[in-house]
């Protein structure tokens, strides 16, 4: 049995070959289209997912006056960043559809940008009912099919509150109850 080994000439031709056909099929402008969409997704995922990260010489025997202006910066700093990264996601969305060019790009690119509006709207609402019910503060962020929710509370949350935040949630959202994450910040 003889084993013939390609050579790394002939490896790098095969997959320039292959990179080619990739972008025959699919276009590059639909390739850059999906990697920009996918980059500021996960832009805005990490955002609410990662901690924020404190300088180790903080001091942390601060005072009350300070926890609470934290808590409140909290919930500006992350709806702040939370419309910052959906404006940057909407204008590579709109730059998409004012290019031209590929018909399918520009019409999955219009139907994201009225999918993020609607999310938005959604958003606000629940919040705004949130607020309503009684909650200091509260912050909403709809992904997909799952909706997170940061309430602003000193105690634990009673069940009969959770159980209202969820019923919120799934009028507002129309999203199950199952798959509504509420986290409780002091």
């Amino acid at each position: 049995m003889r084993i013939i080994k390609a050579n790394d000439n002939e490896k790098a031709r095969i997959f320039a070959e292959k990179f080619k056909g990739f972008f025959k099929k699919y276009g590059k402008r639909a390739a850059a289209i999906t990697a920009g969409v996918l980059i500021i997704g996960g832009a805005v995922a990490l955002n609410f997912i990662l901690p924020k990260v404190t300088p180790a010489n903080q001091n942390t025997t601060a005072d009350n006056k300070e926890t609470v202006k934290q808590t409140e910066d909290f919930f500006a700093a992350s709806a702040l960043n939370r419309t910052k990264a959906r404006d940057e996601a909407v204008e590579v969305l709109q730059s998409v559809v004012d290019v031209g060019g590929d018909e399918e790009a520009a019409k999955q690119a219009l139907a994201d940008i009225t999918r993020i509006s609607a999310d938005i709207e959604k958003e606000a609402n629940i919040e705004t009912l949130i607020k309503a019910k009684g909650f200091e503060d509260c912050i909403a962020v709809i992904s997909g099919d799952s909706l997170s929710i940061v309430v602003k509370s000193e105690d634990q949350l009673l069940p009969n509150e959770v159980a209202q935040i969820k019923e919120i949630a799934y009028k507002a959202a129309d999203v199950l109850p199952d798959n509504v994450v509420i986290t409780l910040k002091k």
